[in-house]
């Protein structure tokens, strides 16, 4: 989620670099950073803080390259520090980077062992000094890059610029973002359209696992394969302040697919990748050892958030948890203690529900912390410490890209927690911050099966209901799917706990009913898998949401969309792709309003 300019020019570009991550400035970052190629070789500028450091130190050190490539960062490995600020450099190669490099420890100590020495602390420096391997060993730079990225695990985008090169810039992305701009004599990338609009309207985006080397006549783009192929070249309408569609038909489908980059960007504020640590701020309104009780209260999908995080805290800290819908808690009277804390989730931070709900508990002496995606909101203002979810604008009314990156908040709540109330041993801290730093790459594996869920999805257009099973966490994920199906297709659906379908449910299963199976091969497979068989029973047709073992274990289903093995405190994210997706296609098929479904309001600041 941070941000990459990158342009091959006629004049000097460096003043145009930092124009355009001016247009990416709402991503937010905590560094930024310009290389260019000048008479002398490879030359760069670096600040910590916002851009107008940068600018400052341009006007006291210009550059006069005519091509560059430029970075707005927010810290993954290593602190804030112009050490730490992109791009890094290494020989004749620089680079910058938005994501993560889930290897990057075996990766840096690799390399170390050959006597190379680091400037800094980060992943993306590492991928500087891999190219620059290759480029000593007698590799051109195409194919070190090639070479360097099949080395390289996780999500991401990247954007070289070679030494002695001036008509030469190689992009890739593989879970991250990166667009072509096409200019005249020019050529241009960038992390969206929005930060190409002051140059050029003719984009065209990279798809998963494409790589692109341009020089000013144009571009050609590779597969992950490396085959030759063709992306479409269109039309941009994004201006500087727009947020636009891109090559997505609907805001919605854009939102799912941007997930591996905004929860890159979520995951790097909460976590020390580096130390494999949780990393929460300094000034905690609360000791988590003292803490007796949490109250989790949202709405919506807010509320399915908390429903997984409750998972989690008592899982990974054995605090216990309350939770309610915000509308029913902030009228139930709910006594409170005050050695408890409340956690609110709100897209919006402007619910009127959930505003009430903080009212409430303050009022009555209990600390409140809120998972916010607008930092200047009223929850957040009100609330004794916010965290922001930096998933970025959501156009959208259905939350997607809003509902993983509170998940990813409120899993490191979870994990912080139980590494400070010693529930959690530092090694276990570890594996679990290793297990998140992976999510960005499962959830662009989720979401390279969208064929196949588009396919599935026709299903769900011919039935009049639908219903959702899962257990445990994948229970939560079910009410989020069936949700999801209602907003924007309007096909009556329902979630349960997969337990209780002998409790009623099972009475509506008949040929005519699809039911939406949850089940990972997890602790409650078996058991699942039990359930599913009553739903066979009955003539019910199962499509299955599993990972690969599950689908060798679970007997025949009408379908099985196998999503990638992931942890149980990662299962929750991959598994919230299909659900998505079946949802947005299936509206599509029907014809309703995807991004602004009926009767719906984004926020939602009235009772």
């Amino acid at each position: 989620m941070c941000g990459i300019i990158g342009i091959l020019g006629k004049s000097p570009v460096a003043a145009s670099i930092v124009d355009g991550l001016k247009r990416l400035e709402y991503r937010g970052y905590d560094s930024a950073g310009v290389a260019t190629l000048e008479p002398t070789g490879l030359a760069r500028r670096r600040a910590v803080g916002k851009l107008k450091n940068l600018d400052a130190l341009l006007q006291l050190s210009p550059l006069g390259g005519h091509a560059g490539i430029g970075h707005t960062r927010w810290a993954t490995h290593g602190k804030p520090s112009e050490a730490n600020a992109h791009p890094h450099a290494a020989g004749p190669v620089a680079v910058v980077h938005n994501g993560i490099i889930e290897n990057f420890r075996d990766l840096r100590a690799e390399l170390s062992a050959e006597g190379i020495n680091f400037e800094g602390e980060t992943d993306t420096e590492l991928v500087a000094h891999l190219v620059n391997r290759e480029i000593r060993g007698g590799a051109e730079p195409i194919a070190a890059v090639e070479a360097t990225l099949k080395r390289l695990e996780g999500a991401f985008a990247l954007a070289f610029l070679f030494e002695g090169r001036n008509d030469l810039m190689i992009g890739a992305r593989r879970g991250s973002p990166l667009a072509v701009g096409y200019g005249d004599g020019e050529m241009y990338l960038g992390s969206d359209a929005m930060a190409l609009a002051p140059f050029t309207n003719r984009i065209a985006y990279l798809d998963e696992g494409d790589w692109v080397v341009l020089n000013r006549a144009g571009a050609t783009v590779r597969d992950e394969a490396g085959k030759i192929v063709k992306r479409q070249v269109q039309t941009s309408l994004a201006s500087a302040t727009m947020v636009e569609k891109g090559s997505y038909r609907h805001f919605m489908a854009k939102e799912i697919h941007e997930q591996p980059d905004v929860l890159s960007h979520a995951l790097s504020r909460y976590l020390d990748m580096a130390q494999g640590t949780v990393r929460l701020p300094d000034a905690l309104p609360w000791d988590f050892a003292d803490v007796s009780r949490v109250t989790l209260t949202a709405c919506g999908t807010g509320y399915i958030a908390a429903l997984v995080a409750r998972y989690w805290f008592e899982t990974y800290a054995r605090l216990p948890v309350d939770i309610d819908i915000a509308s029913e808690f902030r009228y139930r009277e709910a006594p409170l203690d005050p050695k408890s804390i409340a956690l609110v989730v709100s897209q919006s931070g402007e619910t009127a529900d959930t505003l009430a709900a903080l009212r409430y508990c303050q009022a009555n002496g209990v600390r409140v912390g809120s998972v916010v995606n607008v930092s200047t909101s009223t929850i957040a203002r009100e609330s004794d410490i916010a965290f922001p979810m930096v998933a970025g604008p959501e156009i959208g009314v259905a939350s997607t890209k809003a509902f993983t990156c509170s998940l990813a908040v409120l899993a490191c709540l979870a994990i912080a927690a139980g590494r400070k109330r010693g529930v959690l041993s530092a090694d276990e801290e570890r594996r679990l911050v290793g297990e998140l730093m992976r999510v960005p790459r499962l959830v662009a594996e989720a979401l390279n099966t969208e064929p196949k869920i588009e396919r599935i999805a026709k299903v769900l257009t011919k039935a009049s209901d639908v219903l959702y099973l899962g257990r445990g966490t994948n229970y939560a994920i079910a009410l989020e799917g069936a949700l999801k199906l209602k907003e924007i297709s309007y096909i009556h659906a329902e979630g349960y706990a997969a337990g209780e379908l002998k409790h009623g449910p099972i009475a509506l299963i008949d040929e005519t009913m699809p039911v939406v199976v949850v089940a990972p091969k997890d602790r409650w497979f078996e058991k699942t898998v039990s359930n599913m068989q009553e739903v066979q029973a009955r003539g019910g047709r199962i499509i299955l949401l599993t990972d690969a073992d599950g689908a060798a274990h679970a007997g025949e289903s009408e379908a099985v969309l196998v999503m990638p093995t992931a942890d149980p405190i990662a299962a929750p994210f991959v598994h919230a792709i299909p659900v998505q997706l079946l949802s947005y296609h299936a509206a599509v098929m029907m014809g309703t309003d995807v991004d602004q479904p009926r009767n719906l309001a984004k926020s939602v600041t009235v009772e």
